[in-house]
């Protein structure tokens, strides 16, 4: 719990948690959904992103030392504050053993005759030893974790424009064909956009990592705006420039589910050794996004056992800063998935797959609440704001709301959104009891 993390750190380490199998892995089901025109369903949810980091951006200037959770219980008090911060380790440690199990079935292309909940169990003994390390060298870890794919992304994009527009040789060049033909942009009609936030809304989750490294961030207040707006338009562009690229390079209805689609138009391309060199960013893709999530948990963790949230002994720190106790609470559920992955490898992955996209509309939603209620009795005057309040935020809460109430009724989803539900209930009686005891 030390102020070693730089603004490249924070960007980084948010866009770790953002960039991973949601883009390399799931714009393939995003595509089915929508076609072409699934670019919009990503522009939305970037817009409705871009207000609730705004939003945590302003809080961070008023309330220096201050978290994203801290926020939340200034304005909705313990008992809001303690459901959601439970719920957000839920869904990190959640999005954790996904990623593990992740990167172990990837690591098997190579080592097929290793076990999965072996290398699973390697992984995740991997982001533990990352996040024992001092905060500032595990910011520059990451800074370079995420950096590779980024990277990749990049490479991707100006290779791919280069094919669709015939600047490098190929068996055909479609230009913009693609786009016009098999049912046009929105073959499935323009309202499919809306199922895709689903999808999308998941891919962007964790995002608002950012709001958890506050307190360990050199002049947090100056910082944050800055570090908002960059972040914002990077991963808007890293999502839509890739998936536009796929759409041109490959009809919408050829793409399948079996394989990543940047590995479907790498092949496409010829380039030699594509899925190894595919394999080895997935890799690093899924274990940056587990890196980001152990760390978004352990802060978590601290924050709630600081405020009698959680148990005490989760306060303690080593002495370069790292939440011991906490961390150790995090390798026992990843060890705890490893195994669970040894029985039921594919229920248990349909199973949380939707964990987290509806736990992150719940933190969203939240964050937003907390600035509506807390504008109107700063202690000082930001110098940082988001345009048009209330009604930019207000609007922002009742589209987020829209989508949850989707997600619930997303037949595909039922189990996963019965057990988010499920533990959502459990903690609000837990806290009911928790704090009427305290009262008395």
């Amino acid at each position: 719990m030390q102020k070693k993390l730089r603004p490249r750190h924070i960007t980084f380490m948010a866009m770790g948690g953002v960039i991973g199998t949601g883009i390399f892995k799931g714009s393939a089901e995003t595509i089915s959904l929508a076609g072409p025109g699934v670019i919009f369903s990503y522009i939305l949810a970037g817009l409705l992103l871009l207000v609730v980091m705004g939003v945590i951006a302003e809080m961070a200037t008023v309330y220096p030392n201050h978290n994203m959770k801290d926020f939340i219980r200034t304005a909705l008090g313990e008992r809001i504050s303690f459901i959601i911060g439970w719920m957000y380790c839920f869904m990190w440690l959640t999005v954790c053993v996904i990623e593990v199990l992740a990167a172990g079935s990837f690591l098997q292309f190579w080592l097929p005759d290793v076990p999965l909940w072996l290398l699973s169990l390697i992984c995740g003994a991997f982001i533990i030893a990352v996040n024992m390390m001092s905060v500032g060298r595990f910011g520059e870890l990451e800074f370079w974790l995420a950096g590779i794919k980024i990277t990749m992304i990049v490479v991707f994009i100006i290779l791919g424009a280069c094919l669709l527009f015939g600047v490098l040789p190929s068996a055909h060049t479609p230009y913009l064909s693609n786009y016009v033909q098999h049912g046009g942009f929105f073959p499935n009609g323009w309202m499919a956009i809306f199922p895709a936030l689903l999808v999308v809304t998941f891919s962007y989750g964790g995002s608002e990592l950012i709001g958890l490294t506050l307190t360990e961030t050199e002049n947090a207040a100056q910082v944050m705006p800055r570090v908002v707006k960059n972040f914002i338009l990077r991963v808007v562009l890293f999502y839509t420039l890739p998936i536009l690229i796929i759409c041109g390079l490959i009809p919408w209805n050829q793409l399948n589910d079996q394989s990543s689609p940047f590995v479907q138009v790498l092949s496409a391309a010829g380039l030699a050794g594509s899925a190894h060199v595919m394999n080895f960013i997935l890799i690093t893709a899924v274990l940056s996004a587990a890196n980001s999530g152990i760390y978004g948990a352990t802060r978590m963790l601290h924050s709630m056992a600081v405020n009698g949230e959680a148990p005490y002994l989760l306060v303690r720190t080593t002495g370069r800063g790292v939440p011991r106790n906490s961390l150790l609470l995090c390798a026992l559920v990843l060890l705890g998935g490893s195994m669970l992955a040894y029985a039921a490898q594919d229920s248990l992955f349909r199973l949380l797959m939707a964990v987290p996209g509806f736990v992150v509309l719940i933190v969203w939603i939240t964050i937003c609440l907390a600035q509506l209620k807390l504008r109107r009795r700063y202690p000082r005057k930001p110098f940082f704001t988001v345009w048009g309040f209330p009604y930019i935020t207000g609007l922002t809460v009742l589209c987020l709301c829209i989508i949850a109430a989707v997600f619930l009724f997303d037949a595909q989803n039922r189990i996963s959104i019965g057990v988010c539900l499920a533990v959502l209930a459990l903690l609000t009686v837990w806290s009911l009891i928790k704090f009427r005891a305290n009262q008395n």
